[in-house]
């Protein structure tokens, strides 16, 4: 299904949801997630897209600016790798380069929910309209530019669907750097400790793609951020909930700018505005 959402805006209303309270999860749960992601691969070797959904289990986010040259391989990747009863939303930020004549002529599809605009939002309205589509009892995000393989993204959803956590993080430091850049390991560093002095978590890459939600948790709390200034609010807002939080470890293969890397030095300003601002 194509929505063409031109340039309105994306605000979400909703009121607070039941706070929980947080607990760190024992690292035994690693163990059971992939000794679940064979059968889920194995799942998954049927035909995916072309039969309605009676429910839907999970929601990934795709928001994209850009992507042409990545985009079609994140999306067969994600058809691979997620469970049958899998939704991806796919929001189209007003690309210019091509992706938006892709998308409208892929054929539709019962898993696929296609949303384009013709005016660039940023990253964070993006997720913000995906969520708001979402039907997911998870909704996890994962980027359009394959710095983030969707493999591991299951990883980061299994908790959630199981249960045992109401959010989990992604993290590319969990098992070393994987950051070429010593400039943005620094940045990441320093936001995610600020991230933690103000919400009490102990978090070890707040700025990381890779995130899933307990889906109406997620749809329950009003978001502001457009840009990359999302990524500490959601992480301020679910503390405050006392949310269960967990990291499980993620594989990064980061890109510079002349490859398309859109983050700069003035949203980690930005972020750290949003660290003070969404404090706890």
């Amino acid at each position: 299904m194509t929505i063409d959402n031109s340039c309105t805006t994306d605000d979400l209303f909703a009121t607070e949801a039941e706070s929980q309270e947080w607990f760190p999860v024992e690292f035994r749960v690693l163990d059971q997630i992939d000794q679940t992601l064979e059968l889920l691969a194995q799942a998954n070797s049927l035909t995916v897209g072309d039969h309605e959904i009676d429910q839907i289990d999970v929601t990934v986010i795709v928001p994209v600016f850009n992507e042409i040259d990545t985009l079609p391989g994140v999306l067969e990747r994600l058809d691979e790798v997620m469970p049958p009863a899998t939704e991806v939303i796919v929001v189209d930020d007003g690309s210019t380069d091509g992706t938006s004549e892709w998308l409208a002529a892929q054929p539709a599809r019962a898993n696929r929910q296609i949303i384009q605009r013709r005016c660039n939002h940023g990253k964070g309205s993006a997720v913000r309209l995906g969520v708001r589509h979402s039907q997911g009892k998870v909704v996890a995000i994962q980027d359009a530019d394959l710095e983030y393989d969707p493999a591991d993204l299951l990883r980061v959803i299994w908790p959630v669907l199981e249960g045992t956590a109401d959010a989990v993080y992604g993290s590319r430091y969990l098992h070393g750097h994987q950051d070429p850049s010593w400039l943005h390991r620094m940045g990441n560093r320093l936001l995610t400790f600020g991230s933690n002095t103000m919400t009490g978590l102990r978090l070890t890459d707040m700025e990381t793609c890779h995130k899933a939600f307990d889906g109406d948790m997620l749809r329950s709390i009003p978001l502001e951020q457009r840009r990359f200034g999302f990524e500490p609010e959601i992480t301020a807002k679910i503390a405050a909930r006392r949310a269960r939080v967990m990291e499980v470890p993620t594989q990064y293969q980061g890109r510079g700018f002349a490859e398309g890397k859109k983050i700069g030095w003035r949203d980690g300003f930005a972020a750290l505005a949003c660290i003070w601002k969404y404090r706890r």
